[in-house]
């Protein structure tokens, strides 16, 4: 099954200047917690906003860039191949930025998303969920308390 996890605004909104624009702890926890111990498939753009590799995950970087080669990374040219790499992984995660959404929602069978309650200026967006082609399974709401700014909502969504 692969699986695409986000966090977006109601805008769609990823993220400007290749970071997030909201700081949600018990997003980034939530985000730990199912994507250990999988592969984690993702642009150089957002390999490169880590401040360090994601431990116990192994990091796939689909790139253009065919002498881009950083150490303690699986660095790829295609999605396909991407995919080729986690073949053995049950659950693969593509986990961004925007465009490698845009290429994955086709391959992926499963959309954990966190929707932010609000509107943000960006430069990355989330490609839209088409209700046609994908059903929602579960929601949880997290109300904006001292240490979230913003109130969010857990989406599983899966494909019908």
């Amino acid at each position: 099954m692969i699986t695409m996890i986000a966090a977006a605004a109601e805008n769609n909104a990823l993220g400007k200047d290749n970071d997030l624009v909201w700081h949600l702890p018990d997003d980034f926890r939530r985000f730990k917690e199912l994507t250990i111990g999988h592969h984690i498939i993702m642009g150089r753009k957002t390999f490169e906003s880590f401040p360090k590799l994601l431990s116990n995950r192994v990091h796939v970087v689909i790139t253009r860039n065919e002498y881009y080669k950083p150490e303690g990374v699986v660095v790829v040219h295609s999605m396909d191949e991407a995919l080729k790499i986690a073949k053995d992984d049950p659950q693969p995660f593509i986990i961004g930025g925007g465009e490698i959404y845009k290429i994955g929602m086709d391959y992926t069978d499963c959309i954990e998303l966190t929707r932010v309650h609000g509107s943000f200026e960006a430069d990355a967006f989330f490609p839209e969920i088409d209700p046609e082609i994908w059903t929602i399974e579960k929601e949880e709401l997290h109300t904006a308390d001292e240490r979230h700014k913003y109130a969010f909502t857990y989406f599983t969504y899966k494909k019908k």
